[in-house]
């Protein structure tokens, strides 16, 4: 009872300072970076390759490129979710990396005052960029999350991609994040397409929402992605970042999915990576 007392007044106390401003329009606000230097090939020649990013705020992106350009398993993605970003720095990104970039926030964070959310990137066409709104306010600032939806034009191949971040563990219940999980798998029930969901889930176990629903927990084993501070002093790790599929599958071999476990300095997150097929069909030759 102590404890929940001591979150509760915590939690009030926040609430009276950091109030966040929503973006609730479901049409915006939407920022696309095209590039002219994007690949369109007839075909792919490789499995899928996808990243996930967590960049804290979006502040350090000098050294989240340093990780991206400089990491072989980062290399040649083919598509990129990032999550806590502002549309300059996902556009300097996707400028430096010579790819497309789709960014929607989610709000305005009460932390830094700067916009907040998640973006998707990939050196194939973007097409359809979508934003789904989540339904729960966080606890104290109130900010309501976003989805960022695109599908990835990659060849003869369409693939509706999510970049996903949860509120953290203390700002919404269980329960509600369950409830945010179904609104995703819901919203990708819909598409006839393969189906990548990748993100901070900031949970491990709720995750199996997705699970149950249908989809394919690619990253469950995969290890602590990012540690529980006390007092600034890291004490526990966390599995916190995922990459979810409906309709594809791991590349076969050690090296179809891993953790980068040096990321410069550029988050309190580790970067993700998974290579995918088709589900059912045999590896195409490549990377």
């Amino acid at each position: 009872m102590l404890r929940r007392g001591l979150v509760a007044a915590l939690v009030a106390a926040t609430a009276l300072a950091c109030a966040a401003h929503s973006y609730l329009d479901p049409d915006g606000p939407l920022h696309q970076f095209p590039s002219v230097e994007a690949r369109r090939l007839p075909e792919p020649a490789a499995p899928l390759r996808v990243v996930s990013f967590n960049i804290a705020y979006g502040i350090e992106i000098d050294r989240a490129l340093e990780v991206l350009r400089g990491s072989e398993a980062l290399r040649e993605l083919d598509l990129l979710a990032l999550q806590e970003m502002d549309a300059p720095g996902t556009e300097r990104i996707a400028k430096a990396l010579g790819i497309n970039a789709v960014y929607f926030p989610s709000g305005v964070h009460p932390k830094h005052k700067r916009d907040f959310g998640c973006a998707l990137l990939s050196p194939w066409p973007l097409v359809e960029p979508r934003k789904l709104l989540l339904p729960h306010g966080a606890r104290g600032s109130g900010l309501r999350r976003a989805a960022t939806v695109a599908t990835v034009v990659r060849g003869a191949q369409r693939i509706r991609a999510y970049s996903v971040h949860l509120p953290s563990p203390l700002a919404i219940s269980g329960g509600s994040r369950r409830d945010e999980l179904r609104v995703l798998a819901s919203d990708a029930a819909a598409s006839s397409d393969p189906v990548v969901i990748a993100g901070d889930f900031n949970s491990h176990d709720k995750v199996e929402e997705l699970e149950r629903a249908g989809f394919a927990w690619l990253t469950r084993g995969l290890g602590d992605t990012t540690r529980f501070k006390l007092l600034g002093i890291p004490i526990a790790g966390l599995a916190y970042d995922h990459v979810l599929t409906r309709g594809l599958a791991l590349a076969p071999g050690p090296a179809a999915l891993g953790i980068v476990a040096d990321n410069h300095g550029a988050s309190d997150h580790l970067p993700i990576w998974t290579v995918l097929v088709l589900d059912g069909d045999p590896p195409a030759s490549g990377r």
